[in-house]
């Protein structure tokens, strides 16, 4: 895999380019319509979603109800059945897969590194997107590689094979990949995987940094719902293939909205460090909705 945005489906033979996106513009990411299909199967039904730009935006739900599916296919890996995903006005499917790249970053849940490659060498594979077919490494390819292990604190392992690391550090190389690839737009299918909740919070305050600092929308998929909550701008809620809710956390996250979702009782009250909504359950055995 040469890029985290790296697409299996066949390129149309049109394509147009991204033009008229100036570095300081916010780009606008957006499903119209969309329907999405696994063997004639639909599993999302009619999505339409504005992604805010320069904004972090969480997408929860129960397991199977398309969240994922729904990422895979803002970031053109998988083609909408009907209906279509829009950069900047732009039919998504219609550009080309290294413009795309130039602006969208993908951190797919289960990435696979070659064998025997090092983690520099994997984080240096995110440059590929700026890079032409004469333009060679630069000492901006450089930099931007540095940076990236250094935000990920992974100078240490640099020299490391990536096979040789654990599932949380490997999970680190995959997010320092994408940040020195530097996208406008990162899109993330459960970063926290693998990670203890120290990691957790760390890699989400450091993308929530990347948000504040230079302006990069953030699109993640994710399975806690009071991280979700804590760190989302804008939280989207889907259940069976469509969006339920979506708005401010706070406007959107209460008792009902965790029981049609999840099937879950569900006390919401809110968080004692931030004051965001906090799902508190209530088991079958122990404790009482209040």
């Amino acid at each position: 895999m040469t890029t985290t945005t790296a697409v299996p489906v066949a390129a149309p033979q049109q394509a147009t380019e991204v033009s008229g996106i100036a570095a300081s513009d916010p780009v606008r990411l957006s499903a119209r319509g969309v329907h999405l299909a696994y063997d004639q199967r639909t599993v999302v039904h009619g999505v339409d979603l504005e992604i805010p730009p320069g904004r972090v935006t969480v997408i929860v739900g129960a397991n199977g109800c398309g969240k994922s599916t729904l990422l895979r296919a803002l970031a053109r890996v998988l083609r909408p059945s009907r209906g279509r995903v829009e950069l900047d006005g732009e039919d998504l499917q219609r550009l080309r897969p290294k413009d795309v790249a130039a602006v969208l970053g993908l951190l797919p849940q289960q990435p696979l590194a070659p064998e025997g490659i090092t983690v520099a060498d994997l984080v240096g594979r995110g440059r590929h997107p700026h890079q032409g077919a004469f333009r060679r490494w630069s000492a901006a390819d450089t930099e931007a590689v540095s940076r990236a292990l250094a935000l990920t604190d992974l100078h240490d392992l640099a020299a490391r094979r990536v096979e040789e690391l654990s599932g949380g550090q490997r999970q680190r190389v995959w997010l320092a990949m994408m940040l020195a690839q530097d996208p406008r737009i990162m899109l993330l299918d459960e970063p926290t995987t693998y990670l203890d909740i120290a990691h957790q919070v760390d890699l989400l305050d450091l993308l929530a940094d990347l948000n504040e600092t230079s302006g990069t929308t953030v699109v993640m998929v994710l399975h806690e719902l009071n991280l979700a909550a804590r760190y989302a701008d804008h939280l989207v809620v889907m259940h069976e293939g469509r969006v339920l809710r979506e708005g401010a956390p706070a406007d959107v996250l209460d008792a009902e909205c965790v029981q049609a979702a999840f099937g879950l009782r569900a006390s919401v009250v809110p968080d004692p460090v931030t004051g965001a909504p906090m799902v508190v359950p209530a088991g079958r055995r122990r404790g009482r909705v209040a």
